[in-house]
């Protein structure tokens, strides 16, 4: 069982750094919005374009690496 929670707490890390670097940060888009971009990032369609995956990325990473490491002190 240690092991499993282990593996999971490192996939979550390694998937948790991964979708953060690869975020552009919140001033580099700012040239994309004026030119009508601020439909991909306002509009319905920031679920399904790349920065809305790494978000959601993002997220369940972190929530599978906080209960996978509360799970491991458990464990332990």
């Amino acid at each position: 069982m240690k092991i499993i929670v282990t593996i999971f707490l490192v996939l979550a890390s390694l998937v948790l750094i991964a979708s953060i670097l690869l975020q552009s940060g919140k001033q580099a888009g700012m040239s994309g919005e004026i030119a009508g971009g601020a439909e991909s990032l306002w509009g319905r369609n920031k679920g399904r374009s790349f920065e809305g995956k790494l978000e959601k990325a993002t997220t369940v990473s972190a929530i599978v690496f906080v209960l996978a490491a509360l799970l491991l002190v458990a464990i332990q």
